[in-house]
């Protein structure tokens, strides 16, 4: 399930695997049925079914196989009025369609056409036509649902992505080889924003962890310090000292930055000091979404005492010869670094700049000789370790 809704409101549905809405508030489901040239199409019962967010983003995308097409179902949530649900139908065939939907307490261009024929639908079910490569519109009210008629100016769903990108990229940018990771990233964070952490009780270190990402892409960080203390307590009670309890410390110390609690930081640092946690991360990534963000960003620096180490766990595979660049990493709880690295043959040319307080950067896994304090710079590293130019690897 897919969550959508509006940072800062309190309503939210949950999209499902062919894009019917589900509102948490026990409020109808709002579902969907094309009527094609050859018949009724009901998504959940089409096995031609294709689904994905755009850009990893709370805006999501399905696509129903039709005759001479798609039809093409976006859902996205804005603040506007109140707060609306989008729906947008897309009919990418060469032919009219006709789209049904099973509430009627829509927002809507026209009138919509009724009765419908030739399917059974729940009361007050509506239709509208889709001609041939033109888009339907309508919305669902977050607050008191009524049918009218749907506002102009409303967000696009391509203006909603650049803004759930927008966000989610203060926390980081991450551009890489592996092209899915991203999108994954950024729909860990969509999720995170909507949804909000874990509590305390349940995991005090992906509590900790989901916080620091939520405060990075502009959470007020003030009002969570009961929680963060109550979260740390637990996490020194427990037994794990791997890198999660190191990220976790991380992201409690960014918090508390934000917060202003200079003397909670300097308790942190001794907890810290007499946990010792592990920073080595294992080889294998963690299932839940927000674990995953953070390891993804520790692959990518690591964050230490004695400054970031890139690439600490060495290049990725199937990475050698390929450009990548990454913003906004941390560092420290008030320093970022984004570096580039581009290919010299089988050598990584590295470009970095710090953001906040300057650090110590190195990279003892792909160039131990080399360390820096400059706040920006480029470099040559050496050949990573098991790549030979003359293996016959071709490099770009």
């Amino acid at each position: 399930m897919i969550t959508t809704g509006v940072t800062g409101g309190r309503w939210r549905a949950s999209v499902n695997a062919w894009g019917a809405i589900e509102p948490w508030d026990g409020s109808p489901v709002l579902d969907w049925h094309v009527a094609a040239d050859d018949r009724w199409h009901t998504p959940a019962d089409e096995p031609a079914v294709r689904q994905k967010r755009l850009g990893g983003t709370a805006v999501v995308e399905t696509r129903l196989r039709i005759p001479e097409g798609d039809a093409v179902h976006r859902v996205y949530s804005v603040a506007d009025h109140g707060g609306l649900t989008i729906i947008e139908v897309e009919n990418m065939s060469a032919l009219p369609i006709a789209v049904a939907f099973t509430r009627g307490d829509l927002l809507t261009v026209l009138p919509p056409t009724a009765p419908i024929q030739g399917i059974t639908l729940p009361a007050g079910s509506i239709a509208v036509p889709v001609g041939h490569k033109a888009t339907v519109t309508v919305a669902l009210r977050h607050t008191d649902p009524v049918a009218g008629t749907l506002p102009n100016g409303l967000a696009t769903a391509t203006g909603v992505v650049r803004g759930w990108t927008a966000t989610t990229e203060r926390a980081s940018r991450l551009l890489l080889p592996d092209a899915p990771v991203g999108p994954r990233v950024v729909a860990a964070r969509c999720e995170l924003l909507l949804n909000g952490p874990a509590h305390p009780e349940d995991d005090p270190l992906a509590f900790l962890i989901a916080l620091g990402q939520m405060v990075r892409m502009g959470e007020g960080a003030a009002s969570w310090i009961p929680d963060v203390a109550h979260a740390l307590e637990l996490a020194a009670k427990g037994d794990v000292r791997d890198w999660r309890l190191a990220a976790a410390l991380d992201a409690a110390e960014i918090v508390l930055v934000h917060a202003g609690e200079q003397r909670a930081r300097r308790d942190l640092a001794t907890m810290r000091a007499r946990l010792a946690p592990s920073t080595a991360l294992s080889a294998d990534e963690p299932s839940d979404p927000v674990l995953f963000t953070a390891w993804v960003e520790r692959r990518l620096c690591a964050a230490s005492e004695r400054g970031g180490d890139l690439l600490p766990a060495g290049l990725p595979e199937g990475w050698a010869g390929t450009n990548f660049e990454v913003y906004g990493l941390p560092t420290g709880a008030e320093s970022t670094v984004s570096f580039a690295v581009r290919w010299h043959g089988a050598r990584p040319a590295v470009l970095w700049e710090q953001s906040g307080t300057s650090v110590a950067l190195s990279a003892s896994a792909l160039a131990p000789e080399w360390a820096t304090t400059e706040s920006t710079g480029e470099t040559l590293w050496p050949v990573p370790p098991g790549l030979a130019p003359a293996d016959g690897v071709s490099f770009s």
